[in-house]
């Protein structure tokens, strides 16, 4: 196995199969398909991820397969509870990290959350945020081995788990 992180450009191509990839995985991880309600970030991931200066796309190339994806843009979410808390200056948020069954538990996720915490101080943002579910098996104690906190859980219908890590 001999894997590549790399960065998506402006290129279309690259683009259409990061779509694909990221929407395979979400009807196999969460049993659900599109929706412009919660996937409006992948359906613009030009826009979203790859245009602003802040933001960025990776991908997790084997050979020609993509095998796992990660995203970071500056912090742009109007929960309540976080007002005054962060903003789009100082924090950074984690996206669309997602590993093919095939290749998971064995460091490539990790890999990928290093390379966007590298990029976030780059741009001078101060902690990273996200936001994940306490259904997914091994999602909090990943997050946790890798230093990040929870802040706010949830007791919603998706079990979340608001996280922060200061870089």
């Amino acid at each position: 196995m001999n894997i590549t992180i790399k960065e998506i450009n402006n290129n279309d191509a690259e683009i259409n199969l990061a779509k694909c990839f990221l929407f395979n995985q979400i009807k196999k991880v969460y049993g659900i398909g599109r929706n412009p309600k919660f996937h409006y970030d992948i359906d613009q991931l030009k826009e979203y991820y790859i245009l602003p200066s802040r933001n960025n796309f990776y991908v997790a190339w084997d050979g020609d397969n993509i095998v796992a994806t990660a995203a970071v843009r500056a912090y742009d979410k109007d929960y309540e509870m976080f007002k005054g808390v962060y903003s789009n200056d100082d924090t950074a948020s984690i996206w669309r990290l997602m590993v093919d069954e095939d290749y998971r538990r064995q460091g490539l996720a990790r890999n990928l959350v290093d390379v966007m915490e590298d990029f976030a101080r780059k741009k001078s943002y101060d902690k990273m945020y996200l936001h994940t579910h306490r259904y997914l098996d091994g999602a909090l104690s990943f997050w946790k081995s890798l230093g990040y906190e929870i802040t706010v859980e949830e007791d919603d219908y998706d079990e979340t788990s608001h996280m922060i890590k200061n870089l």
